[in-house]
Parts: C-alpha cells; structure tokens; sequence
C-alpha cells in the first residue's frame, strides 16, 4: 500500500492541534537504509500517518526518504537536533525545509542567539516547518545531566530551556513526559513532542524518562513518539493498534 492519498505537492502548512489518536502517534523509523525503512512503512499498511525522520535514517538515505515519505501523503517530523553557531543552524532550516517536514528539532542548549536565528530563518520561508527546541534528552537522568556540568534535575533544566526557546520565537518543543505538566502549564500554548513512550510491559532500552502512552497524553503532550516497541515487534501493526486504542481513550 502507498497510504493515504493526500497529495505531498500541496502546500505544507504547520501542524493543526492533534486530536484523533492517530493524528498523534509519530512511529520513529530508526532504520540504517532508506529501503528498509520505506519497506517497514509499507508493512504498517497506512495505519499510521506520522513518521520520524532521525539523524541514523537522514545520513544513510538523505532527504528522499522524507521526499518519498510525503509523496505517499504522510507527515514527516524530521529529527535532526540541529546545534551548531546560529548562521549554520539558520542555513540548515532553510536547506531542509523545501523536503517538506512538518516538524524539525533544534538543539535549545544551543542558547537564546541560536534559537532566534532558526526562528527566523523559519519565518522568512513560504512553507516553513514548525520547529521544535529539544529540551533534556529522554535518555539522561540527573547523573548523566550533571556530568555535564548542569547541577539542576531534568525537569528545573527543560523548563528553563523550554521558557528561554519560548522567548526566542520557538513554541513547541520536546520533552519527557515527566516534563509535561509542567510545561503545560507554563506554556498552555505549547506544542509538546513527547519520545520515550513505552507501552506496559515494554523494555526499558536506553530510556531512562519514560511513560505509557495514556500517561503521555494525560501529562500534556500533542504528539506521542514511539519507535522499538513498533518497528521491533513480531507483529508491528498489532503493536501500533495497541498503542492507538490506548491513545484513542485519551483523545
């Protein structure tokens, strides 16, 4: 199957407020050949819309798999956390958009000057997408944190990071779902990403935030990120079902 019919040469406009559980779940394709990937998309059979773009998937496929993903009429979050000087970071949104992501991530540890740069270069394209300030990885906890050299929890450091990404003109971000509520209520207005999501008897990985889907969304995310406990399970369509009845209970 090709998905949805939805033509990827219409205009790219910014993501509407998610509401069915389906416009919501966003399957992470963490694959290291854009054939494999694809194949796996097919496999879901149209049962998702929403696909991950990550830094593995984009260097080994580069953009025609994002290119590709929206011919076939889905949506794209491109993933690829970009944090360097600001005039690089502006130049790589203004190089990635024409692919058509609807969402794309900027490191916000990057600082207020990086920040402001992506937002403008985002603001100054026709189709732009909506970026994202990606806040504490969902991967570290307090120890990992501090071996950096930030003394403060997770949860003090993405409300710092996310209220400083919010004054620079950016206004969605991505978070652990421990950071939710407080970001909600902080930012109502906020579009939050949530990835470590893992379904109830689901492995741990290399998680250490992480919540069921139900809990995600009763914490305040938009959008639900989950990538192994689908594109690792026996039966990936089952397994992403599971996830969106779970999801539609909240919806």
């Amino acid at each position: 199957m090709n998905g949805p019919e939805t033509s990827a040469s219409s205009q790219l406009v910014a993501p509407a407020p998610p509401g069915l559980a389906r416009d919501r779940l966003i399957v992470a394709l963490d694959f290291p050949t854009g054939p494999g990937a694809l194949a796996f998309v097919d496999r879901l059979d149209g049962a998702c819309q929403w696909f991950k773009v990550g830094l593995e998937l984009f260097l080994a496929a580069g953009g025609s798999v994002v290119e590709n993903l929206r011919n076939r009429g889905y949506s794209v979050f491109l993933d690829l956390k970009f944090h360097d000087i600001p005039n690089t970071v502006a130049a790589a949104v203004r190089s990635v958009a024409p692919l058509g992501p609807q969402l794309l991530t900027v490191h916000a540890s990057g600082g207020p000057a990086v920040l402001a740069a992506a937002a403008e270069a985002a603001a100054a394209l026709a189709n732009p997408p909506q970026l994202l300030a990606v806040t504490v990885l969902t991967s570290m906890d307090r120890f990992q944190l501090a071996s950096t050299g930030v003394p403060e929890s997770p949860a003090d450091q993405a409300l710092l990071l996310a209220t400083m990404a919010d004054a620079s003109g950016i206004h969605g971000f991505v978070c652990s779902p421990e950071e939710s509520p407080r970001l909600r209520a902080t930012l109502p207005q906020a579009l939050l990403v949530t990835p470590g999501i893992r379904p109830a008897g689901s492995t741990r990985g290399d998680q250490s935030r992480i919540a069921t889907p139900s809990a995600a969304l009763a914490a305040g995310a938009d959008y639900l990120v989950v990538g192994r406990p689908i594109t690792q399970a026996a039966n990936p369509v089952e397994a992403a079902r599971a996830i969106l009845e779970e999801m539609s209970d909240r919806t």
